[in-house]
């Protein structure tokens, strides 16, 4: 990724279909070479997006929270306050043509983001289970997922990402079975620190940039 990618940002009082629709005229522009690669991130208002391969039956309880159906792969998943959405438009080229490759950047960049806390996260692989996205180590040692990750890809033209617990309301995943799994898998980043951190959002938005490496 060049040291100067251009960022576009978002803010919770713009509703999900305004940010989605934005997305997709971007990913548009990069095919047709009109902009470079660059981010757009910041933080839904509370939405429930379904992936391609959602099973309904993880739809627990929405209650008023819209549920969106949306091109990335992966299953259900909970946006709100407090969590850093970030979405690279990126144009894969020749040798970065590898989505497997892309997906392990996004991670790394988390782990390394994570690691500037003092906080090991990692990947964590089950038999039978989507697990794509960054682990931490949480009460009693049990994997507990900080970064969920999603993606998709037009003409080599990547768009969707990513999504931190920051400081998230973690409750607000008791509505779904994320990814598949219990709402008490999800953890924040908040949570992983044994004292609060100040300004904790501006300071994972400016150090996931510069970990992110595509």
């Amino acid at each position: 990724m060049a040291t100067t990618i251009q960022v576009e940002t978002f803010t919770l009082d713009e509703p999900y279909a305004a940010v989605h629709a934005r997305m997709l005229a971007l990913v548009d522009a990069r095919i047709a070479d009109d902009i470079d690669d660059m981010l757009l991130l910041g933080e839904h208002p509370p939405t429930i997006t379904c992936g391609r391969k959602t099973d309904p039956a993880n739809i627990l309880n929405p209650q008023n929270i819209p549920v969106v159906p949306i091109e990335r792969g992966g299953d259900v998943t909970y946006h709100g306050p407090g969590q850093l959405v970030v979405y690279p438009i990126i144009k894969l080229i020749d040798e970065r043509r590898d989505l497997h490759a892309y997906l392990r950047c996004l991670e790394d960049a988390i782990i390394q983001m994570l690691a500037e806390f003092n906080v090991e996260g990692f990947r964590h692989n089950l038999p039978d289970k989507n697990t794509t996205g960054v682990w931490v180590a949480g009460n009693a040692g049990k994997a507990q997922k900080v970064a969920s990750i999603g993606v998709a890809v037009k003409r080599w033209v990547t768009y969707h990402g990513l999504a931190l617990n920051v400081t998230t309301d973690l409750s607000a995943f008791q509505t779904i079975a994320p990814c598949g799994f219990g709402a008490d898998t999800m953890t924040s980043v908040q949570d992983c620190l044994t004292a609060p951190a100040d300004s904790l959002m501006s300071e994972c938005v400016c150090l996931l940039q510069a970990k992110l490496r595509l």
